[in-house]
């Protein structure tokens, strides 16, 4: 079974961010919806023991992953106001726009994987994959499904994008 490997993430991660836009920081969200995908690239890179889906891609692992992600984007988020008005993604900046953010964008990152790895232990410390081979996305298969998401995505950001500034 394949990987929809880091980028595939970045679709649904658009097109749920831009649907969601007055909830949550788009960054974060974009940030958290790859973060998890350090722990496989860490296990393969280093040759770490263990599965290469391991604790943080197990709803509990992606939870601590995102509130360390709000710690860092709420302190580094001056440093950013530059590309925030570059995109045209300015406005609230409350750390309940982080911890949403980074909630989600981890938790669709263990959904979306989930049916695809049998190494995969979302519901952690239970030791059981209820997910794997579960096709949740409409038919589409995940591969279809992150690939026309993000298209989509790009097309309403880059729509909103142009309409701003007008």
């Amino acid at each position: 079974m394949g990987m929809p490997f880091t980028p595939f993430h970045l679709g649904p991660a658009l097109l749920m961010g831009f649907i969601l836009l007055g909830y949550l920081d788009l960054p974060t969200f974009i940030v958290a919806s790859v973060l998890v995908d350090l722990e496989p690239l860490a296990v393969m890179v280093f040759g770490l023991p263990g599965p290469l889906h391991g604790f943080f891609h197990s709803f509990l692992g992606a939870s601590v992953a995102a509130v360390l992600l709000v710690v860092v984007m709420s302190r580094v988020r001056g440093f950013l106001e530059p590309v925030y008005v570059f995109l045209r993604l300015e406005g609230d900046r409350r750390p309940r726009r982080f911890l949403v953010a980074a909630l989600l964008g981890t938790w669709s990152h263990v959904l979306l994987d989930s049916p695809l790895y049998w190494d995969i232990r979302p519901f952690y410390p239970l030791g059981v994959n209820p997910l794997f081979g579960v096709d949740l996305y409409l038919g589409l298969g995940v591969y279809r499904f992150c690939f026309l998401s993000g298209v989509v995505g790009v097309a309403l950001f880059v729509a909103r994008y142009l309409w701003a500034r007008r």
